[in-house]
Parts: C-alpha cells; structure tokens; sequence
C-alpha cells in the first residue's frame, strides 16, 4: 500500500529503484500506484473533502520516471526535467503536507508560475503524467502506428504549446532515435497483450489525478495555459 506510507528516502530516482529491484514489471507498479491514489480521491470526493498527501502522491509519480528511461535518449530532456521536478516535490513534501498547501503558500507569496517554484513544478509534473496518457493512447490507437508518430502526436497535443522553438526542435530531431514498438514492448518487460491491459489501466486511473491537479489551480483562479 502507497497511501499513508511515509518516504524515507528521496527523489524520483527511488522510484526507479524500487521498480528495478524487485521482479515486478514497472508497468504494474505504475498502474497499481495510480489506480490507488484514484480509489483515494474518489472516496474524498464521496466525503466532499478531496486532499492530495504530496508525500503520497511524490511516490506514486516517482514510478512513472522509469517509463521516461525506457523510451531512450529521444526523451532523456523530459526524463532529466520531470525526475528534477519530482525531486524538488519530494523535498517540499518534508514541510508541507498537501498539493494545496503548496498551492496556496506560492498563491500568497505571488511566485506560481515563477521558475523553480513548488506550485510551476507541480504543474510540469501534471503534464510528465499527462504526456505519458497521451503517448499510451496513441500507441493503443493502431497496430500500424510507429512508436515515434506516436510520440510526437503525444507530445504536440501535452507539452508543445508550452515549450520554446528550440525545444521543440530538439525534441523533433530525438524523435528518431525512438526504440521500435516491440523495443519498448522488451524494456518494459510486456508482451502486447499485457502492455494493451496497463496502459489502458494507467489512462484510466491518470485522468482523475490529472484532473484533480487542474482543478487545484483552476478553483484559485490559475489558468492552465502555461
């Protein structure tokens, strides 16, 4: 069980760590983390109480570094930017006990959207998630469809409108050294068929942490457009 648990140690690179380290696929750690934190906000919205433990949910995220490693060195800029995200949340998650407390402190000191803040880190964390959700939905769309269409599709739709002309450049040209569907299908240690059941379980438990996380800045007034 996630929930509750207390971390010990630090940083997203646990959370790799701990997928390699046992013989249990990371696919299923993913999806058994993120179908948990679901069940959580379900039964707080049944309560009409609905708070995040950023502990919990720095653990859960952590998981999701090891996907990043497994695409190659295409997405090693966005393995490198959301691990360092992860990073600074877990440290944070030492003082404040909520997503909404992190929130709510960055919204009274006017830094949300300033670079290196808890609050603008949350956000691209969001978005590692979301581009994940994306990059599974694509590849589940066809048989035919290149790991690489896919990425790029999924990368268009979740983080482009939010990078600079360089980066997305740089991302265009990484695109190229993508593993083949079957490589991919091999680091994560899926036949298709098992790969199919998670990645259709991860889209499905993601959306209401996605959402719940929008939710967090929209209900203060944050637009979601950065």
């Amino acid at each position: 069980m996630i929930l509750g648990v207390k971390r010990s140690g630090s940083g997203a690179m646990d959370g790799m760590a701990m997928a390699e380290s046992t013989s249990t696929p990371p696919l299923t750690s993913i999806v058994e983390a993120f179908e948990e934190l679901g069940k959580f906000l379900q039964s707080q919205q049944q309560q009409q109480q609905q708070k995040l433990s950023l502990d919990t949910f720095c653990q859960a995220s952590s998981l999701v570094s090891i996907l990043f490693s497994c695409l190659g060195l295409a997405f090693k800029f966005a393995e490198m930017e959301y691990v360092s995200k992860v990073d600074d949340l877990v440290e944070a998650s030492k003082t404040y006990d909520t997503l909404e407390s992190i929130i709510d402190f960055d919204v009274a000191n006017d830094m949300v959207k300033t670079p290196g803040s808890h609050s603008r880190n949350l956000r691209r964390v969001r978005q590692g998630l979301d581009l994940i959700r994306a990059l599974f939905e694509q590849f589940l769309s066809t048989d035919d469809y290149s790991l690489r269409e896919a990425a790029s599709t999924a990368y268009a739709q979740v983080c482009a409108p939010y990078h600079s002309w360089t980066i997305r450049t740089a991302v265009a040209a990484g695109m190229y050294a993508l593993p083949s569907r079957d490589q991919l299908l091999v680091n994560l240690e899926e036949t298709h068929q098992s790969a199919e059941k998670k990645m259709k379980r991860y889209i499905r438990a993601s959306r209401p942490v996605i959402e719940y996380i929008d939710k967090l800045y929209l209900s203060r007034s944050i637009t979601l457009d950065w």
